[in-house]
């Protein structure tokens, strides 16, 4: 008998995983079509690849029952067909040997365990990615319309004049609505700090217009170039906008960062939970990064989780209103940097990845800089006045494995920062 034996059910595997890849799929949101057979052959696997490349579908699931002759050889087929490939081995359907020419390999991913968790990732990794492909940010920015691909992610960057910001802002009435929204964000923060309530109600104005150009342009996430367009007008920086748009699970990034903007969307919609970008400042009393801007989500825990206490203060231009998220000390974070690779070249996307631990919120002041500082202990022993990255996103959990997987999966370059 080859592996795994003669000692294993084949059959109650198969109902099993059976059982339990539909259920996934169902509780994910994923078409997925189940072939009524395994594959017994080169042929069919053959066959089964150029079908799913006709029907240019987002990604294939290859589940291994067993070491047959044609097994692994279907699993190379799959690697090989330029469709992102998850396959799932459990233990005693593969030895090193057979993974080890594959493991590294962009575009597929392998998870060889009994623990089917890992299975189940590997599908919200291909939804993730289908979803990012076909992603529409629009970006406010310049004076020009224009359409252009982020890099190799997929992504629509729809770039739009940041002077349609203002005309519809301006052409914004407040209403009881508009002041309904700004009272209850009030009542929801622990204090105000400067801000007054006319601030905040310009930034809730500032979330209306974002959504009003969302829905006009069909987008699906949001940047601009806030201080470049608005830092001479007086009407409110987008602070409030982006924060409560992270929370709402639209993605949303500061000063027209592409980079910023691929993370964003990335961290939506793996982990179901948004990201912070931040401006990273080193402490080298205590070997700490803090990370610094004005616009944190406070749905840090999840879209569908409460959010995390904040206040209302001033930008640190001393000007609108913001919220001061206060982030749970003793929380695992990551930190998470996407840098796209330059416009018309053939090189890869990289990204950049490591994790801490919150050990405080700064109070600004004293100390200067943006009001929301998350000061962060970060693993291992990296210089921190070298410390990689620019305009990273700090978000919750520890998923340092799961964006390596998600990097190698899409064809990006990984860097962990240790």
């Amino acid at each position: 008998m080859w592996w795994p034996g003669a000692v294993y059910d084949g059959e109650a595997a198969r109902e099993k995983y059976t059982k339990l890849i539909r259920e996934t799929a169902d509780e994910k949101g994923i078409d997925l079509s189940l072939r009524a057979e395994p594959i017994f052959s080169h042929a069919e696997a053959d066959q089964w690849i150029a079908e799913a490349q006709k029907q240019e579908i987002d990604g294939l699931v290859l589940l291994l029952l067993d070491r047959q002759q044609h097994t692994w050889p279907t699993v190379q087929k799959a690697t090989d067909s330029g469709i992102p490939s998850v396959i799932f081995s459990p233990l005693g359907t593969s030895f090193t040997t057979n993974t080890v020419g594959l493991a590294e390999k962009p575009g597929s991913i392998i998870y060889s365990t009994n623990d089917f968790s890992q299975a189940q990732y590997g599908l919200q990794m291909l939804k993730a990615a289908a979803r990012m492909r076909r992603s529409r940010c629009l970006v406010i920015a310049g004076k020009q319309e224009r359409v252009q691909q982020l890099a190799d992610t997929g992504i629509t960057l729809q770039y739009i004049p940041a002077d349609r910001f203002l005309e519809t802002y301006n052409s914004l009435k407040v209403d009881d609505e508009l002041e309904n929204m700004a009272d209850d964000y009030i009542r929801q923060s622990r204090k105000q700090v400067g801000a007054t309530r006319e601030d905040v109600i310009n930034g809730i104005k500032s979330y209306k217009v974002a959504g009003s150009l969302l829905e006009e342009y069909q987008g699906d996430a949001i940047s601009m170039d806030c201080l470049g367009a608005l830092a001479n007008e007086p009407i409110s920086l987008p602070c409030i906008s982006w924060s409560r748009m992270n929370d709402d699970g639209i993605p949303a990034a500061c000063e027209a960062d592409t980079g910023a903007i691929a993370s964003q969307i990335i961290v939506h919609y793996l982990f179901d939970r948004p990201g912070f970008q931040q401006d990273p400042v080193a402490d080298t009393s205590d070997n700490t990064l803090i990370g610094a801007h004005c616009s944190s989500p406070t749905r840090l825990n999840g879209f569908d989780q409460d959010p995390e206490p904040f206040d209302l203060t001033h930008h640190h231009g001393n000007r609108d209103a913001v919220p001061r998220t206060i982030w749970k000390k003793g929380q695992r974070i990551t930190c998470f940097d996407f840098m796209p690779a330059p416009l018309n070249s053939q090189e890869s996307s990289k990204i950049l990845v490591s994790a801490g631990t919150v050990v405080g919120n700064m109070n600004v002041p004293p100390s200067g800089g943006c009001v929301v500082s998350v000061k962060a202990k970060m693993d291992g022993n990296h210089n921190i006045l070298a410390y990689p990255g620019f305009h990273q996103l700090f978000f919750y959990g520890d998923y340092v494995n799961q964006l390596t997987d998600f990097s190698q999966l899409c064809g990006f370059q990984t860097t962990r920062v240790t």
